[in-house]
């Protein structure tokens, strides 16, 4: 079961839509000049350090202009919370071929953890940037994701805030440069898919049912009480939608078949 190479991009496309949420935001000198605030994908750490190396003169590394912000996915956990029944289908006509259905199973609910990290040299600059952030989320934003384009697929997904802390990284030294480093961190509770099959068009219908005796609306005496089966096709069989067509109806009656039991229990295999 397992192997069948199938990939919807789900996680990748969750992590640009968490990322795009906070692409936007600007602080504001007291000179009147507006700074936009880089964002970029990576850990904090990796910042932190090169933040408090000092300058390779070889190399003329600079060093890295505060504010800035990024944002690292950090866990993926299963959320049985939000389980759906195995047997859930969804269908959607197949865009390239109105003559195929596509259908997939209930995806998985999976929350997918998501940190924020934003770095200031002072304060003020921190402050601004979290005021323009944490009144969107009373805990949580609900953004809409198309989650599998070509099944027409899309959920409202809620992205939870769960926590802000702040840490200084100044230790008091001269030559050291003093950090704010403020982390946000989120639940973005979304799902993981499975394959999607084509089926085609059916043709065929086939239905049973039992004419009852007494219910006192069969006019056909002779078949009340039996079973009759019906096969539907249409004809030609390999017509289009847009065809003209007629039906073919075959049926089928037989007798109800009986069922006993006996309580002999000589008559039971040893």
């Amino acid at each position: 079961m397992l192997g069948n190479h199938f990939y919807h991009s789900t996680i990748k496309r969750a992590v640009s839509v968490f990322g795009t949420l906070f692409n936007n935001i600007t602080i504001e000198r007291t000179d009147g000049k507006s700074i936009p605030v880089p964002l970029a994908y990576g850990p904090r750490s990796r910042w932190i350090a090169r933040l408090q190396s000092s300058l390779d003169p070889v190399s003329k590394q600079t060093a890295i202009s505060l504010p800035r912000m990024g944002f690292e996915l950090t866990s993926i956990e299963y959320d049985s919370t939000r389980k759906l029944t195995k047997k859930t289908q969804f269908k959607s006509t197949d865009s390239s071929n109105p003559l195929k259905m596509n259908q997939q199973y209930a995806p998985a609910p999976y929350n997918l953890g998501f940190q924020l990290s934003i770095l200031v040299k002072n304060t003020d600059d921190g402050l601004q940037i979290i005021e323009q952030i944490l009144p969107y989320f009373t805990p949580d934003y609900t953004v809409t994701i198309n989650t599998v384009p070509s099944m027409g697929d899309k959920r409202d997904i809620p992205i939870i805030l769960n926590s802000v802390s702040q840490e200084d990284t100044y230790d008091g030294d001269f030559e050291t440069r003093q950090t704010l480093t403020y982390t946000l961190e989120f639940i973005m509770k979304n799902y993981i898919y499975g394959p999607v099959s084509g089926s085609e068009v059916i043709r065929t219908a086939k239905v049973r049912t039992y004419m009852s005796s007494g219910s006192g609306k069969i006019t056909d005496t002779e078949n009340a009480g039996k079973v009759v089966d019906q096969v539907v096709t249409p004809v030609p069989q390999d017509a289009d939608p847009d065809d003209d067509i007629t039906y073919n109806e075959v049926t089928d009656w037989f007798e109800q078949p009986t069922v006993t039991y006996s309580d002999d229990k000589s008559s039971d295999p040893k």
